[in-house]
């Protein structure tokens, strides 16, 4: 079926692109999500930078930060406010789990949900990890700029929602 969408202009191969030049793309050099795969890895591996000596992670900082602002929140309502599937969430908090970060505690009402909580040794680990976040998040826009940041930030969010939609849908 065709789209009424016409499609974006390829780009040329010099571009100023984040991927090896001498790589044919194709039809991905024209892919909005293409680019934000490519983005969203670049940024992990610069928190992974900016973060140091620790080997937690972009995506731990997100789960410590989604169940430190909402103790007891549910293992599928975290993978809905992360937006990730609960089956890719399962090894991170098993993980967290097992390093003493995050607690789970059956909840009385559903005894197939866990309230998840964090430990003190995840609340330490949180913070730590927040001082890394706040300076990679100030990198990202410094390297933006701030009327470009902001509009980033509202297309995200606007897509997001979108995304959302449609998948309920």
């Amino acid at each position: 079926m065709k789209s009424n969408t016409p499609a974006a202009p390829a780009a040329p191969a010099d571009a100023d692109a984040p991927v090896d030049s001498t790589i044919a793309l194709g039809e991905l050099s024209t892919y909005i999500g293409f680019y934000l795969r490519i983005t969203q890895a670049l940024s992990f591996q610069a928190f992974v930078k900016q973060a140091g000596d620790t080997d937690l992670r972009a995506g731990h900082f997100a789960v410590l930060t989604l169940i430190g602002e909402n103790p007891g929140i549910t293992q599928t309502a975290l993978s809905r406010a992360n937006g990730r599937d609960k089956s890719s969430l399962t090894p991170v908090l098993d993980e967290l789990v097992r390093r003493g970060l995050v607690s789970r505690e059956r909840i009385e009402s559903n005894r197939r949900a866990y309230a998840l909580k964090l430990t003190p040794l995840g609340r330490t680990a949180r913070r730590k990890l927040l001082k890394s976040a706040d300076q990679h998040e100030r990198n990202l826009r410094q390297a933006l700029g701030k009327e470009d940041s902001a509009e980033l930030f509202r297309m995200l969010k606007v897509l997001a929602a979108a995304l959302t939609k449609r998948l309920a849908s």
